[in-house]
């Protein structure tokens, strides 16, 4: 038997759901913003389907394709509450 692949993590999916969502609405294709974001053509599927974790260069480098600010990327993700350190 073997095992189903784990779920994308939630945050992931959501950055590559996000990114979807603009290329489309700007009508370029995955090979367009693979192109214009100098990713391969599967490292950006991967990443649409949140199956990959960006790098901050990663992230700047789809940002710019896109043409749009990087926090359009991830400002809708509710992260886990940050904890307070105590010194």
């Amino acid at each position: 038997m073997s095992e189903s692949p784990s779920p994308p993590d939630p945050r992931l999916l959501a950055i590559g759901l996000q990114i979807r969502r603009l290329r489309e609405e700007r009508g370029y294709s995955l090979e367009q913003l693979a192109e214009r974001s100098g990713l391969s053509f599967r490292g950006l599927i991967y990443i649409e389907h949140g199956r990959r974790n960006l790098s901050v260069l990663t992230l700047l480098g789809i940002a710019a394709g896109l043409g749009v600010e990087p926090g359009r990327l991830v400002n809708h993700i509710g992260g886990e509450p940050e904890k307070s350190v105590s010194r």
